[in-house]
């Protein structure tokens, strides 16, 4: 049984969500951020950044998000949430896999979290505006690119859209969020539908009012 170390919309809920739609056994382990137990010496000998999510598959530990989710997909094929080795389609989702977790991912981390990129404090706020119109030009790009489509990569679901929908979902207050764009809005509200997303949504506390 897999056992997955998380705290609600952090970025454990795409992992969370993947095992839920391939219908893996496992294990939920809260790791209670209010008290900072992601910097406690015991989670800290499991994840050595102090950051959630970590997996626990066996003796392999793995955090880091995105290769928690790789080998989830990659140990369970049947799912089809990762396209097949020597498909076109392949590429494209590692495309869009990096860009999401490594460019939308680390800009969002910067509108959360301006006070760590400046020794001034009263330059925050302006750090925070400004990112929030470069991840809103982001959003616009993934916009475009959902034109007439149900998923980012290809005619299936797969391991993308979960974190889509994770990333999306936190950038819910900025002043034009992903929703009320009219092709990324649509595709988040259809997936806002599908039972794996409200199933563990439900688990960790998560509405999903705003997508109905």
């Amino acid at each position: 049984m897999y056992q997955l170390f998380y705290y609600p919309r952090n970025a454990s809920w795409a992992p969370h969500m993947l095992m839920v739609e391939m219908g893996l056994r496992h294990e939920l382990i809260l790791v209670d951020r209010k008290a900072n137990a992601q910097k406690s010496e015991s989670y800290l000998k499991l994840n050595p950044t102090g950051r959630i999510p970590v997996l626990v598959d066996g003796e392999l530990v793995i955090h880091e998000s995105a290769a928690i989710g790789l080998h989830l997909c990659e140990n369970h094929p049947e799912s089809g949430l990762i396209p097949d080795m020597g498909s076109l389609e392949r590429p494209i989702f590692f495309q869009w896999l990096f860009y999401l977790t490594s460019s939308l991912q680390s800009e969002l981390m910067v509108y959360f979290y301006p006070q760590r990129h400046t020794e001034n404090p009263d330059e925050a706020t302006a750090i925070k505006r400004a990112q929030e119109a470069r991840v809103t030009d982001m959003f616009a790009l993934i916009d475009r690119e959902l034109k007439g489509k149900n998923f980012l990569v290809g005619n299936r679901i797969s391991m993308c859209d979960f974190f889509l929908f994770m990333f999306a979902h936190w950038a819910s207050d900025f002043d034009k969020p992903p929703l009320s764009l009219e092709h990324l809005g649509r595709y988040l509200r259809n997936l806002a539908k599908r039972n794996s997303v409200v199933a563990a949504s439900e688990l960790e506390g998560t509405s999903l009012d705003i997508y109905r």
